[in-house]
């Protein structure tokens, strides 16, 4: 007897199923944070923006954990949970960031919407590339990493020039074969990635509670991880790092 290889299993019965459902609700929050976003940058409230982009970064910081435990590929096969994480992770990290941008006045003007314009293609790009991840798990290329970029754009207060060139390194730097590590990947610092991430959080939501721009303590705290995070990035690899799961 033959098996149709399209045809789907059925659908595991029972409360496991509406727990794995329930993961990826979770997963699907993120587009909600993203819509009151787009809302508080209408106010012109950016700080309040940012607190929702941090509230969908931890959403979809945590939400792949959930599915491994519950097994949600096996309980729901129908349905793709990398879809969705793929549907809200564009909004989250590229579309509201890019229109936060704009509407900040960091890209402002012809100029600055073609510098919008060229954030939302190469991330489309990145997303629809299939060998945008590694065997090691890092990420080639610039992962599209547009609400951190646009958060050290407001936290830093840059001025124009400097937020042209950032933003064309970065649309660059999403064609180029680099591998982009993934700091918790690295079991031999994890002590330390976590103790960095650690000190960006607490930066990152003092500058969002006080204001923008940051602070000298916060800014210099920004920037300790922005250039910890890339040298590794860039030295890891080269120095035969090993980055396994």
């Amino acid at each position: 007897m033959t098996t149709d290889p399209h045809r789907y299993e059925l659908p595991e019965p029972g409360g496991w199923r509406w727990l794995a459902a329930s993961v990826h609700l979770f997963t699907a929050l993120g587009i909600v944070c993203a819509l009151l976003a787009a809302h508080a940058l209408l106010d012109r409230a950016y700080e309040t923006a940012f607190a929702w982009l941090g509230i969908a970064l931890i959403i979809d910081g945590i939400d792949g954990a959930f599915a491994r435990a519950l097994d949600v590929k096996r309980r729901l096969p129908r349905f793709s949970g990398e879809k969705l994480d793929q549907v809200v992770d564009y909004v989250t990290y590229v579309f509201v960031p890019a229109l936060a941008l704009q509407l900040g006045g960091h890209l402002d003007g012809l100029w600055g919407g073609i510098l919008a314009s060229l954030i939302l293609l190469s991330s489309l790009y990145h997303f629809c590339d299939n060998g945008n991840k590694a065997d090691d798990h890092c990420f080639v290329g610039f992962p599209a990493i547009w609400n951190i970029v646009a958060f050290y754009i407001f936290a830093f207060a840059l001025p124009g020039w400097a937020v042209s060139i950032l933003v064309l390194a970065c649309v660059a730097l999403t064609f180029v074969p680099m591998r982009w590590l993934h700091p918790m990947r690295v079991k031999a610092l994890r002590p330390l990635n976590l103790a960095m991430s650690g000190v960006w959080a607490f930066a990152a939501v003092w500058t969002v509670a006080t204001g923008f721009p940051a602070g000298p303590g916060a800014m210099a705290a920004l920037g300790l991880v922005a250039v910890y995070g890339v040298g590794l990035s860039v030295l890891w690899p080269l120095l035969g790092g090993d980055e396994a799961p």
